[in-house]
């Protein structure tokens, strides 16, 4: 099998510093790349990232803004916005020396081309070997050191499998997959849900409706993934119910926070990037291309275009015809 000793983070976020502590702990060498030269030195000096206070990063991890540096590693985990892939990838392309597994930790589907993660990796960086992270955590518990699993798939089993064995730990434990698509389809629409369910708290239509939208809203997922291809035992895993059921279930969540606040009629929570609202419009019309019937889904969408008042959008859902459960 092959081993990957050293872990290149691309993105000094909250996530991304989580992420090079969960690779510290498996005992990788570990480097951290950040975008600004100004963040790498203020990390690298203080040893905290002010984007995660009070997490002390490891003193084997390696900061750095130079990107030739970090493009070095066995394996690079690429944590920047969805919708900011493509760009960091194409950066990192021109310093790749052979080909590398680079494992997307973004949730999202890239506007304009309906591309997954993976699909930009691959057309980005031609000689890269793409894979995907994702699952049910939280940056904040997962560099505590608090118990996480979430899911890593890459077509090949045999690397999927050898990037869990390089990020594993008694605390963060990775279950591998092939199933990309259903990885990464699980949680790009999860964001969505998620954002259904913060407005549902908002407001104020308890718990019996935060059940069901919850529930219909996996159906919607679940329909999604069959449609492109994904398998039903990884929409019902990790990086798909129980991402979902953890992202409408707490604050923590951007996306259901951002739900919230539409809920009580709040502007949104400052200096808080919701992915959801980015992928909204594009996962609907993915679904469109698709003939697959998402209207939890469409009405985040239209609710956040202001095409549709939350009040209209309720009542559009509760009057739908009568249906068979699925």
């Amino acid at each position: 099998m092959t081993v990957f000793r050293s872990v290149a983070v691309i993105g000094a976020g909250a996530w991304g510093t989580a992420l090079a502590t969960v690779a510290a702990r498996a005992g990788r060498n570990v480097t951290l790349w950040a975008r600004t030269a100004e963040h790498a030195a203020r990390i690298a000096s203080t040893r905290e990232n002010p984007r995660l206070p009070g997490v002390r990063l490891a003193p084997e991890i390696v900061v750095t803004h130079d990107l030739a540096e970090a493009a070095r590693a066995d394996t690079l985990l690429i944590v920047t916005p969805a919708q900011h892939l493509r760009g960091a990838v194409n950066m990192l392309a021109s310093h790749l020396a052979k080909p590398v597994p680079i494992v997307a930790c973004a949730k999202g589907i890239e506007h304009g081309t309906h591309k997954f993660m993976t699909e930009v990796i691959a057309e980005a960086a031609p000689h890269a070997v793409p894979a995907i992270l994702s699952g049910p955590s939280f940056a904040d518990d997962v560099a505590r050191g608090l118990p996480t699993a979430v899911t890593l798939a890459a077509k090949d089993e045999a690397l999927a499998s050898a990037l869990v064995q390089a990020l594993g730990s008694p605390t963060f434990r990775p279950y591998h997959s092939t199933d990309v698509r259903g990885v990464e389809i699980g949680g790009a629409a999860k964001n969505v849900l998620a954002i259904a369910a913060g407005i549902v708290v908002g407001r104020n239509l308890g718990a019996s409706a935060l059940a069901a939208l919850t529930t219909r809203g996996f159906s919607e997922l679940a329909r999604l993934g069959r449609a492109c291809g994904a398998r039903t035992e990884t929409l019902s895993g990790l990086s798909g119910l129980g991402d979902l059921l953890l992202s409408c279930s707490t604050a923590q969540s951007r996306n259901f926070a951002l739900g919230i606040a539409l809920g009580r009629g709040e502007a949104a929570p400052a200096g808080k990037l919701a992915e959801g609202a980015f992928t909204a419009p594009v996962l609907v019309e993915l679904a469109a291309a698709r003939n697959v019937d998402m209207p939890v889904s469409q009405a985040v969408a239209a609710i956040l275009d202001e095409r549709l008042t939350i009040d209209a959008a309720i009542e559009g859902l509760l009057t739908r015809p009568f249906k068979a459960e699925e």
